[in-house]
Parts: structure tokens; C-alpha cells; sequence
């Protein structure tokens, strides 16, 4: 389990990633870079982006201003960002990329995922997000949304297994039976969404522990990730919930907190089911 903002966790290929991050989904491209900014100055060093989100730009400008206000190197942030793997062929794979990169500005990137699965349309884009690794452009690869039986199919056939899979992981859809299969295959799980998108803010079990430990229900479901060793990316462009939601390690819930949070779990999606998700957006 980390225990500040800066600790991270080794993944299953080396590469140290830290364990809770600023995710910028849904945070248009202008305001993008003073969210960014903001989180660096506040002891972020994950940043996640995807190129379906249109604000790698922003992104990457943050990132620039945020190493120079912070006095940090390159090397002191992880970045992560997404090819949206529309039935992309190996070499489209490779220009969706390197588009990624220069909009961001960067010469490598931390951490690259598919971010969805499509129909098992994954094959092509893999064999070349392996290249790029092997290439050293990218320091880990992973996927995003898969569920188990894509797992498999990508294990079938990769040469290079995935480190992470960035969930959808909350109270209300916990994921226990694909969290166990990454486990067994030394796949890191990392939380997205993990505040329901805001709809758990207002769960009335949650708000009780939450005033019990004279915290916000924000930091109280965003501890409850971090203490199963969940990595977790949580977004916000206000400068108060950037900083209050990396407040998590001065107190710890108890078992009993835990099994209450975890016993809400209804499998309920807020994002699109990765069985059904067709590109849609």
C-alpha cells in the first residue's frame, strides 16, 4: 500500500509507477494545462491523458510549466496516455502514437494502453505498441477495459504481457473476479472513475464513514482504494478538490469501514460495458 503521494508501485516489468494520479478525461484542452500545472505543484507525479480525449496539447503544456514551476526533471513524472484502437491496423497504430507524442510534447511516454477493446480488434495495435516498447519509446504497455476473456486472448498471443488494466473501479462495481485474474497474471489493476463520476458522493453509507472520520466522501472512496492496493486516477480541475483529493495518508479506515464500502457493490457501470462499447463516442 503507498503512503504519500509520491510512492509508487513496481510493475510486473520494473518500471516504478506512482500510486494515485491526476486523470484529465472529460477536461477540455484550455483548461487542461492549469489542472495539470496545479496537480504537479501539488505533489502529483501521474498524469493521464488518452488521445481520445482531444487535450493532449494542454496536457503536455501543463506538464512543461508544472516541471518548471516544481523544479523537476522529466523523469520525476509518469505519463500515460491511450490509442482509441478503432480497428487500427499495426501501422495506424504507430501514427496515432507518435501524433500523441508530439501533442504533448514529449521524446517518450511512461505508460501506453488500448484503451478498449472493440470486438477483439486488438491484435494489430499490440504487436505494434510492442515494437515501441522493444524501440524504448514507451517504458510499459498495458490495456484498458478488458475484461477477462480478453485478457486471455491477448495472453494467447503477446509477447510482451501488459503490466496495468485501467478499470472502471468503484464501490458500486468492484470488478473482484477480474482483479483476482490480474493478480494471479502480475497485472496491475488501476482504478478509473473511481468516484462514480460524482454519483457515489451522495451515498448515504459512505457519507456516515466519511463523517465518522471528519473527511469528505471523496477522500474516504479514494482511501478505500489505495488501502487494496488499487492504483487510482481521479480527475478535477478545481485547485481545493486537486489537492484535498491527494489527502489520503494521514488516516486509515478500518476493517469494518472497508467491508461496509466494499458490501455496496452492485456491479453498476457509469462507463460504457466493454463487451458492448463499439467506438461510439
Amino acid at each position: 500500500m503507498i503512503n504519500s503521494l509520491q510512492d509508487k508501485v513496481k510493475l510486473a516489468n520494473g518500471v516504478e509507477i506512482p500510486g494515485f494520479g491526476l486523470g484529465v478525461f472529460q477536461v477540455p484542452d484550455h483548461e487542461t494545462k492549469d489542472a495539470v500545472k496545479e496537480a504537479i505543484l501539488n505533489g502529483y507525479r501521474l498524469i493521464d491523458t488518452a488521445q481520445i480525449y482531444g487535450n493532449e496539447k494542454g496536457t503536455g503544456l501543463g506538464i512543461q510549466e508544472g516541471l518548471v514551476a516544481a523544479n523537476l526533471k522529466r523523469e520525476d513524472l509518469f505519463v500515460t496516455s491511450k490509442v482509441w484502437n478503432d480497428h487500427l491496423s499495426y501501422d495506424e497504430t504507430i501514427k496515432a502514437f507518435e501524433q500523441s507524442l508530439a501533442d504533448l510534447g514529449l521524446d517518450y511516454l511512461d505508460l501506453y494502453l488500448i484503451h478498449w477493446p472493440g470486438h477483439d480488434a486488438y491484435k494489430e495495435s499490440w504487436k505494434a505498441m510492442e515494437y515501441l516498447y522493444q524501440s524504448g519509446k514507451i517504458k510499459a504497455i498495458g490495456v484498458s477495459n478488458f475484461q477477462v476473456h480478453h485478457l486471455e486472448k491477448l495472453l494467447s498471443f503477446a509477447t510482451v504481457k501488459p503490466v496495468l488494466n485501467q478499470i472502471e473501479l468503484h464501490p458500486k462495481l468492484t470488478q473482484n473476479e477480474l482483479r483476482e485474474f490480474c493478480q494471479k497474471h502480475q497485472i496491475a489493476i488501476q482504478a478509473w472513475s473511481p468516484l462514480m463520476q460524482g454519483q457515489i458522493l451522495t451515498n448515504p453509507t459512505i457519507q456516515s464513514i466519511a463523517e465518522q472520520h471528519g473527511r469528505s466522501v471523496a477522500q474516504i472512496v479514494l482511501r478505500w482504494g489505495i488501502q487494496q492496493d488499487i492504483l487510482v486516477v481521479s480527475k478535477s480541475v478545481k485547485p481545493e478538490r486537486i489537492k484535498s483529493n491527494a489527502q489520503l495518508f494521514d488516516f486509515q479506515l478500518s476493517d469494518e469501514d472497508m467491508k461496509t464500502i466494499s458490501a455496496l457493490n452492485e456491479d453498476l457501470r457509469v462507463g460504457p460495458n466493454p463487451d458492448q462499447f463499439n467506438f461510439v463516442m
